[in-house]
């Protein structure tokens, strides 16, 4: 026989349908938004991957200062190897940007074409998506490189450069001032050749297992190399940022979006279960009576976890269907708008489907169900006499007759309904993180941005290929070197070490053989001070190095350890006076550029920020508007419970005089003191929540930035949520007008 509790299930949606209606959109809502990420993500990933063999990448690549002869190419292919032309012309365009030029290729790191055409006539060219879109190109548009205007016929991802990086030592890729681009042999030749890079890709004969594997066959080539040639530059493909970078970052916001949404359900869950309690507190009667009837505990915990588990259900489908399709979209698009990335197909994703839909549904059940496991512990008997209070019943609180009557009349609201206003006052301070969050990330990178000046160790930071000698008198030599972290909460990242002159005039230590500081910014993200001692690792090496910490230099922006050069060169095996760098407050005119790696500037340190900022700025207003929207929601329920589980007091009172103003004044108004308290009184706690959520995001790139969030950021969610909160008291307000005083006649035990 059917179970006739099943009945109650369709006048329960029709009584409760907006409630379900709005639980279910949010849960729909953050259920869609991380299956779309990490659907689109593990897609992209698979995709990525793929394209290693798909569209042949190399091996590495390496820069001569003139084009190979027959022989030499054929003496180094003996090497297991074979070689690739992949010269290229890096050329300004009258947009202020730097486009790198390509003949189209077709055998070696081959291009994949993203829209239009690829150049078919000399005053063509086909240049890199994401760059064209930062800079508000199309196909059709013309731009003036070398004096000639070229058309762009299509738009294209170089499968050597998913992440736009102009040096393989730059701090961060640069979509907007760099790109790529190619175009057909005959366009490529009509352009000056003076900035020509001759750049030659190699594929191994055979490929190596991994990546130590490559290190040690990379070191083999390169030793080989120098016999046979000068080279101009070297880099392997498993330490080429512009291809390792993006498989390296893709899928981390994944774990952000993720810890939101379990938090989102939990606190949904609760409203559910409270909600519940609510209505098995009016039902306790008929409760009893079933219990007494034959009905069993099991039975009617069943009953009402039906209805949170259904919802959630119906949702998480839902969600999952609008994050294959509309939210894949649009994750998509976030990831095509930091990476240069090939196409790629839509992947059933198990993963996704276990962590949006099978986690939420646990968490709903487990709190559910260990709630209504308490609440049933009690015996029919208690049921039937609506006495479900676990404990003996005490005496009220007893409230000094010296506050007023209508103060005293809200503390015992506050009192009678704690359990709503505890889940109010956690709802509270978990939709502020997530609102501070969605505004705090952009403040700190403007912070960052703003401290660069007086955080550089100098103007101009020059890295040399080789020691080079320069008359200007601003520059001071220096040797560098990098070394990993070991990893640490599930990452590892670069230390950059400087070995410093004596008496240096930009590093202001007095350096002896013992002297080893480390920047604060490695002091604060990995929680060292001075007399501790650091290990460090060389990346594809079983080699490790220890340094004990003698003290803490004012160096915020990069993770560093600062020590004598001597020491340095010494401890690294370079010869007494090798150096590869030089610290400048002036421009260094008198080397030449073949000679320089790289020249680090404020530009170059802003590039983090600047990068960040457009890769994650679209994310964090989906932060903000969700935070506004789940503390909407979780007052407006919870405020709304208050004021149903109060309807007979409130027709009480009715009846004795009492207007719809006085009676806002004691119910709607009490729960705004809570809210608007909560609000305020909590924003140390989301404060240091915050951090401590940036500390362990932080952990997954590079570097390290300040935990900065000025105090007009909290003013404003404050000033949203009382504003939010004025929306929801006008339907609380509303509601407390409907209630009729026949209520008060009901329900009398």
């Amino acid at each position: 026989m059917k179970n006739p509790l099943n009945k109650r299930f369709i006048r329960e949606l029709k009584s409760d349908l907006g409630k379900y209606v709005v639980l279910s959109i949010f849960i729909i809502a953050m259920i869609a938004i991380v299956s779309g990420f990490q659907v689109a993500g593990n897609s992209m990933i698979v995709a990525y991957d793929e394209s290693f063999e798909k569209y042949n990448i190399e091996h590495g690549n390496f820069e001569l200062l003139a084009n190979a002869d027959e022989a030499l190419i054929e003496d180094i292919e003996k090497e297991g190897v074979t070689l690739y032309e992949n010269f290229y012309l890096e050329e300004e365009t009258t947009i202020d940007t730097t486009l790198r030029i390509f003949i189209n290729r077709e055998e070696v790191n081959k291009v994949c074409l993203m829209s239009g055409e690829f150049p078919s006539e000399a005053d063509e060219i086909a240049i890199d998506r994401i760059h064209a879109t930062k800079n508000n190109l199309d196909i059709g548009d013309t731009i003036t490189i070398d004096n000639k205007e070229l058309t762009i016929s299509g738009l294209v991802a170089l499968t050597d450069y998913s992440a736009l990086y102009q040096n393989p030592t730059d701090t961060m890729f640069d979509t907007i001032k760099f790109g790529v681009a190619v175009m057909t042999e005959e366009g490529y030749n009509t352009l000056d050749h003076s900035h020509i890079h001759y750049s030659y890709s190699w594929k191994y004969d055979t490929e190596p297992a991994d990546d130590i594997e490559a290190k040690e066959m990379s070191d083999e080539f390169l030793e080989s190399l120098l016999q046979k040639t000068m080279l101009e530059n070297y880099i392997p493909a498993y330490n080429n940022q512009a291809i390792q970078f993006t498989g390296n970052d893709m899928g981390r916001d994944k774990l952000i979006f993720g810890m939101f949404l379990y938090i989102v359900v939990a606190i949904i869950a609760f409203i559910f279960a409270i909600t519940t309690s609510n209505t098995i507190a009016k039902e306790a009667t008929v409760i009893g009576t079933l219990r007494a009837s034959g009905y069993s505990k099991g039975e009617l915990i069943r009953h009402y976890l039906a209805m949170p588990m259904l919802v959630t259900l119906l949702s998480a489908i839902i969600g999952n269907i609008l994050g294959y399709t509309l939210m894949e979209d649009f994750a998509a698009d976030m990831y095509y708008n930091s990476y240069s990335l090939t196409t790629y197909e839509i992947l059933w994703n198990a993963k996704a489907f276990v962590n949006t839909t099978v986690i939420p549904l646990i968490i709903m059940f487990l709190i559910n169900f260990f709630i209504l496991l308490s609440k049933f512990k009690l015996s029919p008997l208690r049921f039937i006499r609506r006495d479900l209070s676990k404990k003996k019943k005490k005496k009220a609180f007893k409230l000094n007759t010296k506050i007023g009557i209508m103060k005293r009349f809200r503390l015992r609201v506050i009192f009678q309904n704690m359990p709503n206003y505890i889940t109010i006052i956690i709802g509270v301070i978990l939709a502020n993180v997530i609102m501070i969050f969605g505004i705090a990330f952009p403040a700190i990178l403007d912070n960052h941005s703003e401290n660069l000046p007086k955080n550089m160790l100098c103007e101009y930071q020059y890295i040399l290929k080789m020691p080079m000698p320069t008359e200007n008198e601003s520059a001071e030599a220096f040797t560098a070197y990098s070394l990993k972290t070991l990893e640490t909460k599930g990452f590892t990242e670069d230390v950059s070490l400087f070995g410093v002159s004596p008496d240096s005039q930009y590093i202001d230590v007095n350096f002896d053989d013992d002297t080893v500081y480390i920047s604060s910014a490695y002091a604060e993200k990995y929680d060292v001070a001075a007399g501790d001692t650091i290990t460090l690792r060389e990346e594809f090496e079983d080699k490790e190095y220890e340094f004990e910490v003698t003290g803490i230099y004012d160096y915020s922006i990069g993770i560093a350890v600062f020590m004598d050069r001597d020491v340095l060169n010494q401890a690294f095996e370079f010869d007494q006076d090798y150096y590869n760098g030089y610290f400048s407050n002036e421009e260094i005119s008198d080397i030449d550029n073949e000679f320089i790696a790289t020249v680090i500037t404020k530009d170059d340190m802003d590039k983090v920020s600047r990068q960040l900022m457009d890769s994650m700025g679209s994310m964090m207003s989906v932060f903000f508007a969700i935070g506004i929207v789940m503390f909407m929601l979780i007052i407006f329920l919870l405020s709304k419970i208050v004021v149903e589980k109060n309807s007979q007091s409130i027709s009480m009172i009715k009846i004795l005089g009492y207007d719809n103003k006085e009676i806002n004044g004691l119910y709607v108004a009490t729960t705004a003191i809570v809210v608007i308290a909560s609000l305020i009184l909590t924003m140390p706690l989301v404060d240091r929540i915050m951090a401590v959520l940036l500390e362990f995001m932080f952990f997954m790139y590079s570097g390290w930035m300040e935990y900065y969030v000025p105090f007009e950021n909290y003013a404003l969610i404050a000033i949203t949520g009382i504003l939010a909160y004025g929306i929801i008291a006008f339907f609380q307000m509303k509601k407390v007008k409907q209630i009729p005083m026949e209520d008060a006649l009901k329900n009398v035990e």
